[in-house]
């Protein structure tokens, strides 16, 4: 595995320079900026995700407004006591994609930002923000276990939206990883998770940038 200047050398040859990979790494939120926002913010961004997978993310965005307002604005505690009537209802409503799991996936991700929230005795958007990055792992297998449809790229793509400091394992990503020797096969398996945690705290402290950083550093290094 190669130091992260290399790899970042690597990038910038490939992108033209130094200033423009900077020009194309994200910005990410503080763990304040985001355990301000409300838990209803959350639930919405959890759904964009469940919605857009498998379908036109156009479509998505076009439909989000109505979206919006059939699924009372994400309020976690109304979506949570969705009764059979509205669910019903919304699988008539033609301002949301009328898809049967993602739409009771709005409800059960409701009931876990609420759980999340009296276990911690705060909002679950500040469980969310103050997450160790050395633990980044368990923040993925905490969503995808206790939420509804969250697996793999979904949950990844959620935090990273929301700003939350993230990788997002996509194609190029997982390229260089297999590149670098951190994985040598799948990417989603518990000894790669494990390996890749470690390759991250390792460039992060050679580093000091963010996981969302180094992701994208990495994606870029590759041809």
């Amino acid at each position: 595995m190669r130091a992260f200047e290399e790899i970042w050398d690597r990038a910038a040859a490939r992108k033209g320079g130094d200033a423009a990979v900077e020009g194309q790494l994200p910005t990410m939120k503080t763990p304040a900026e985001l355990a301000a926002i409300p838990d209803d913010r959350w639930l919405s961004q959890m759904a964009r995700c469940v919605f857009q997978a498998g379908f036109s993310w156009q479509v998505v965005d076009k439909k989000w407004p109505g979206t919006e307002e059939a699924f009372w604005n994400f309020s976690p505690s109304r979506c949570r006591a969705m009764s059979d009537e509205a669910f019903d209802a919304l699988l008539k409503d033609a301002r949301i994609i009328r898809n049967g799991a993602k739409v009771r996936s709005v409800q059960n991700n409701a009931a876990f930002l609420l759980d999340l929230a009296a276990e911690h005795g705060t909002s679950a958007g500040a469980v969310f923000a103050n997450w160790p990055m050395s633990d980044y792992v368990g923040l993925l297998d905490l969503i995808k276990t206790r939420g509804d449809r969250l697996g793999g790229n979904a949950g990844m793509m959620f935090l990273r939206f929301m700003g939350k400091d993230s990788w997002v394992t996509s194609m190029d990503m997982v390229k260089a990883l297999a590149v670098e020797g951190v994985i040598d096969g799948a990417p989603d398996t518990k000894k790669a998770r494990k390996a890749t945690q470690a390759a991250f705290d390792q460039w992060a402290q050679e580093s000091g940038r963010p996981f969302a950083h180094i992701s994208r550093v990495l994606a870029m290094s590759v041809d």
